[in-house]
């Protein structure tokens, strides 16, 4: 008998996107344009007391986003990006064998996640345009169903869904069911069709809303994020959060960060109208590519080519041609907007690719 659990042979890895010296990054959904304003400052001074112990509460930067926001503080807790507030929410949710419900594909953290905790991850297909089904999501409850996760805009595949649909979710949903939105990607939304969830159903006690620093407001290094939700919830979930998971750089950063939003906004609206130059440019290019789809709308900072079995090929040739992008075979390859120089190096890549396999 071995020392750790059997079951964890079956778990599936985290692959993060490649990074390789001299070849442009396109492949985990950075943003290009370097810290905001205030930022290294801030981390600068978090070095200087690096020997003290950062504040567990994290009041500043909950106060901060609690005005930002209009969200009482003591319903935000703060943690090591979005993706490890969704492990503590499950945590503080869901017991051995309960289940959690999420589309696929959709963040690669979830059934890791998931499996890790012995809670049964409910895988529920994508609808043929790469979005989430909701309705299947809602049939696809059990009793020991606990919590449904809307990744919205979805990772990898950019795409949103759009207010009316969630709220016949929610109407759907009992209120013995959390429903969880992850918006990473929501400061790059640009459909206002796509509700801000916090604003939209933050009031609901069995909603709780994600979000990141490490996207948008360019803090992946750092690794902030928050978790918006109703005061029992918040605060079960702040039980089981690891101590001192918001770091003292982390929490500098992203009060520097807040500060800094005009620029933000301004490097948000650059990536979105290069999002559309490369949604257009990849459309075109992937017509009448054998076994390539339609290339699904974007909401997120990327890009989503639906090229199935040619994915990993994809990969490889911009690769070769000095582009990392991020497969995911057998069913595509997701792209981040990058500068204008670093879309048109990774569009040439993708028309030699496209011109060998046509």
């Amino acid at each position: 008998m071995g020392l750790t659990r059997p079951d964890l042979d079956a778990l599936p890895a985290y692959v993060p996107g490649r990074s390789i010296p001299g070849a442009i990054k396109l492949a985990s959904n950075e943003v290009p344009y370097g810290p905001l304003p205030g930022v290294v400052e801030a981390v600068t001074a978090a070095a200087e007391q690096s020997h003290r112990y950062p504040d567990m509460g994290v009041r500043a930067l909950r106060d901060d986003l609690s005005e930002r926001l209009g969200v009482p503080a003591e319903r935000i807790l703060t943690g090591c990006g979005s993706v490890g507030l969704t492990e503590h929410l499950i945590r503080a949710v869901c017991e051995p064998g309960d289940e959690v419900v999420h589309a696929w594909r959709s963040f690669e953290a979830y059934p890791i996640i998931t499996a890790a905790l012995g809670v049964t991850g409910v895988r529920v297909p994508n609808l043929a345009d790469h979005g989430h089904d909701l309705p299947a999501m809602v049939a696809a409850r059990t009793d020991r169903t606990k919590m449904i996760i809307v990744c919205n805009p979805n990772n990898p595949t950019g795409t949103a869904v759009r207010r009316p649909a969630i709220d016949q979710l929610l109407a759907a949903v009992g209120p013995d069911v959390l429903v969880v939105f992850d918006e990473a990607y929501g400061e790059f939304v640009t459909d206002e069709q796509v509700p801000d969830a916090i604003s939209t159903y933050g009031d609901r006690p069995n909603v709780a809303v994600l979000r990141t620093f490490s996207k948008a407001w360019g803090l992946a290094g750092l690794r902030a994020g928050y978790l918006v939700a109703a005061p029992e919830v918040a605060s079960a979930v702040s039980k089981v959060i690891t101590p001192f998971s918001t770091n003292l750089a982390a929490q500098l950063a992203a009060r520097a960060a807040l500060a800094a939003e005009p620029e933000m906004l301004r490097r948000v609206a650059s990536i979105t109208g290069e999002r559309e130059r490369l949604l257009t440019e990849v459309g075109k290019l992937l017509t009448g590519v054998p076994g390539a789809g339609p290339v699904p709308s974007s909401q997120a900072n990327f890009v989503w080519l639906p090229v199935g079995a040619r994915s990993a090929g994809l990969s490889t040739a911009c690769e070769a041609a000095g582009v990392i992008v991020r497969a995911f075979p057998p069913e595509g390859v997701r792209v981040t907007v990058g500068t204008p120089d670093e879309n048109d190096a990774f569009l040439a890549a993708l028309a030699r690719w496209v011109d060998s396999v046509g």
